[in-house]
């Protein structure tokens, strides 16, 4: 491909990133790709990127920023990025390597033999408890035969008397546990907003709340609880991230990459960053946010 075309895939990032109006700084922060590796990409020095493999991962990231079609892109300008190993590569240098051929057949000789050993040993053993089974329940009834006879209606009243004890006393249990969770519902609260952010309080949530994160369209987004990130990625309208906050977590911040596009469930209850108050009923996806970029933190209680 010519020199016009590589400058053709440069020029539709930067002109996409233009037209939804995002910075280098935003595209940045939202990406969490360094602002030198991005210009390196719209000027198509793809040596400045650290390695081939992060070159088109970085581009599909941008492009799908910036709603473009990122694996579209990359085929269209496949020519123009540098290739990497395939795993057609590596079966390749196996096949010329008679000494990794032979390594492999030992490994599968080997896996062989345990599987046909594997079902003889269980039904040994299986054999061994069957018999040992028996020579232990005649061994008792010979020396207790008498006394079982005896005090077989005793025994039988009372392993029912306490069977039905056992039972109520898990019932009750059961009830008192189901009745403690129903009573125990996560509730939001804005503490404070910004045109790019806002700061909530999450009360009766769980010891381990469950978060739930997914996107009606691409949305990059990213986790940081207690000021370490535990997780960031891409999530489009097939795929959905879950985690679960640790108990000792005193927040959690969000930050949202297409927030107007992004769905947030705590303990199964949606999360409506947008409003004064959160409840179990609300839904993110019914209002639009100030700004695609958002953070949001939620302080724990």
């Amino acid at each position: 491909m010519s020199d016009n075309s590589k400058v053709t895939l440069g020029k539709t990032l930067r002109d996409a990133r233009i037209a939804k109006g995002f910075t280098l700084d935003d595209l940045q922060q939202a990406t969490k790709i360094q602002k030198r590796y991005l210009i390196a990409i719209e000027d198509q020095n793809f040596d400045e990127l650290p390695g081939d493999f992060y070159v088109r991962a970085f581009i599909k990231q941008y492009a799908d920023m910036v709603d473009l079609d990122g694996a579209e892109l990359l085929k269209q300008f496949d020519s123009t990025l540098p290739s990497t190993q395939t795993q057609e590569y590596v079966d390749k240098v196996n096949e010329s390597n008679p000494e990794t051929r032979s390594q492999q057949r030992k490994v599968d000789d080997r896996y062989v033999q345990l599987r046909r050993t594997i079902p003889v040993i269980g039904i040994v053993i299986v054999v061994l408890v069957v018999l040992v089974g028996i020579w232990v329940a005649a061994a008792h009834n010979g020396n207790s035969g008498t006394k079982d006879n005896v005090d077989s209606s005793s025994v039988s009243v009372s392993g029912s008397s306490t069977k039905t004890s056992s039972s109520s006393s898990q019932s009750s249990s059961s009830k008192s546990s189901s009745k403690k969770k129903a009573a125990k519902t996560a509730t939001f609260k804005k503490l404070s907003s910004t045109t790019s952010g806002s700061t909530w309080e999450l009360k009766n949530a769980s010891s381990k709340p469950k978060v739930s994160l997914s996107a009606t369209s691409s949305a990059w987004m990213s986790v940081t609880i207690s000021g370490a990130t535990t997780w960031q990625g891409t999530l489009s309208t097939s795929t959905s991230h879950s985690l679960t906050i640790p108990s000792s977590a005193t927040s959690v911040t969000f930050k949202f990459g297409n927030a107007p596009a992004t769905k947030v469930k705590i303990d199964g209850k949606s999360f409506n960053l947008n409003s004064s108050t959160s409840t179990s009923s609300a839904s993110s996806s019914s209002t639009t946010t100030s700004s695609q970029v958002q953070t949001v933190t939620l302080e724990l209680k």
